[in-house]
């Protein structure tokens, strides 16, 4: 739980922050963002100076995600930024009708990770978060009361500030991870990946390309503005991470597994990385917690790290500032680790399987990977279920027992006399949706709720919470379960 933190250059704790984020990414955007948006006072720290790009993997932005950012109005201007496919071809065998997702967003984006940070910067800034760049933590320290947080600015002095609660988002290498002590078991995927942003003088049929042939994979996806990824890997050739990499070597692999190159030329990113499966057995300690890649990270497979932490994320934020604002129910924190883990833990599952099929040499594994291939494509639940799960609608929370079988589920879409449910939870409190206008007593509860009703015949009485999950639901209300709904989960 204590780091080993050098020596700070003054012994006093700087002004107490309410929240402090550590990583300037997808996930420490979109979490500050919704806690200055709840009214939480946040700064994130920024190891890396201002206007200096985190280097941009991610590039696929799926519908349970793009439901999350619609509850917060940033859908459609990020769909506006990329291009969209409604069919996953794996394996050259397996093909996933996206079209078929029961969202508003039945498809997958495709867009380059800083559009979606340029977006969630701009809110972030809009509703008062604090930046501090060239920020690197260098230890902590926790007590009942709050976090010690030392550290380092570009000068090199090292200042000790405290916080209530601390969120690490700051990446694989986490240095709040660290401090804390925490392992991060796992193992090696995939030793030696490349990535390229190019321009291309022949444009592929389709949005994403993907191919394996023998020892080379490559794919290659259209962001929509003339540039391309391009990700590949060469089993003839695995090397470190800092070795040097150009541009012929990124279209010999891509020709051998494409079959052409498609004229690749101007590259303005080359990049190595290697992929591993690693979790951290817990996302919080105390008052510091983990999410995003500082808590679990994955093969590429499938395009789900950015997604899975941007829903870590909207899990934690609201729950965080429940607690600050003293209206959440006993043990509400403790959730994120009963609700989220086993999510991480399933991601980390299903892209090493997706990965390790589609390296597959031998013919036993090449044989498995014919049969899945049939089986998805024959079988509707069986494509409906990886449907799910890759998209993210599909994953639940736990439910108390005996509860009815909405609770825990994602809340989909639907028209309110409020307008969209999305478009409703964009206050970011609780959402009441009842078959008839319904006006609940006047209690502190309130200030963090929503009212509205369906203009359907439907019957249902549904408690949303703020990250769109089902937090209570029966159909057969009165005033009074539904006041005891309201008591139990906003305190």
């Amino acid at each position: 739980m204590n780091g080993t933190p050098e020596t700070p250059a003054h012994g006093t704790p700087q002004t107490p922050h309410p929240i402090i984020v550590v990583g300037s990414g997808p996930t420490g955007l979109l979490l500050a963002g919704d806690l200055a948006h709840a009214g939480v006072p946040v700064t994130l720290l920024e190891k890396r100076p201002q206007g200096i790009s985190n280097l941009s993997r991610a590039f696929g932005v799926h519908a349970r995600t793009l439901e999350q950012l619609d509850a917060r109005g940033l859908a459609d201007p990020l769909i506006a930024t990329g291009s969209t496919i409604t069919e996953l071809r794996l394996f050259r065998r397996l093909s996933l009708d996206l079209s078929t997702l029961p969202s508003r967003f039945p498809f997958l984006l495709i867009t380059p990770q800083y559009e979606v940070e340029r977006l969630l910067e701009r809110r972030a800034r809009e509703f008062g978060v604090e930046f501090a760049y060239e920020s690197e933590v260098v230890g902590l320290r926790q007590d009942d009361t709050g976090v010690d947080v030392d550290v380092r600015g570009a000068d090199g002095t090292v200042v000790t500030h405290r916080a209530a609660y601390v969120v690490g988002a700051d990446g694989h290498r986490s240095a709040v991870r660290q401090a804390l002590g925490l392992p991060f078991p796992g193992v090696s995927v995939i030793k030696s990946l490349f990535l390229a942003d190019v321009r291309l003088a022949e444009k592929p049929d389709t949005v994403l390309t993907v191919n394996g042939a023998g020892d080379a994979f490559a794919m290659i996806a259209s962001f929509g503005d003339g540039w391309y990824r391009v990700m590949g890997w060469n089993r003839r050739r695995e090397v470190a991470d800092d070795a040097p990499l150009d541009l012929d070597e990124v279209k010999e692999v891509t020709r051998r597994a494409l079959g052409t190159d498609y004229g690749m030329h101007d590259a303005r990113w080359l990049s190595r990385f290697h992929s591993d499966e690693r979790q951290v057995p817990q996302y919080g300690v105390g008052r510091v917690f983990l999410a995003g890649d500082a808590a679990h990270i994955h093969s590429p497979a499938g395009g789900q790290g950015m997604n899975t932490g941007l829903q870590d994320a909207a899990n934690l934020g609201w729950k965080l500032a429940a607690t600050l604002q003293g209206w959440a129910p006993q043990g509400l924190l403790d959730t994120y680790q009963t609700e989220r883990h086993p999510v991480g833990k399933a991601v980390l599952r299903s892209s090493g399987g997706l990965v390790r099929l589609a390296r597959a040499q031998s013919p036993v594994l090449r044989a498995t990977r014919a049969l899945v291939s049939a089986f998805a494509n024959a079988a509707a639940p069986a494509r409906r279920k990886a449907l799910a799960q890759i998209s993210g609608i599909g994953y639940r929370y736990p439910a108390p027992r005996g509860s009815h079988p909405l609770t825990g589920t994602r809340a989909p879409d639907a028209p309110l006399n409020t307008g969209r449910l999305y478009e409703s939870l964009r206050t970011g409190h609780y959402l009441l949706i009842t078959p008839a206008p319904y006006e609940p007593p006047a209690t502190p509860h309130t200030n963090h709720l929503t009212v509205a009703h369906w203009t359907d015949t439907r019957r249902t009485t549904l408690l949303i919470r703020p990250d769109a999950y089902i937090a209570w639901a029966t159909d057969a209300a009165t005033p009074a379960t539904i006041e005891a709904a309201l008591t139990a989960h906003l305190g």
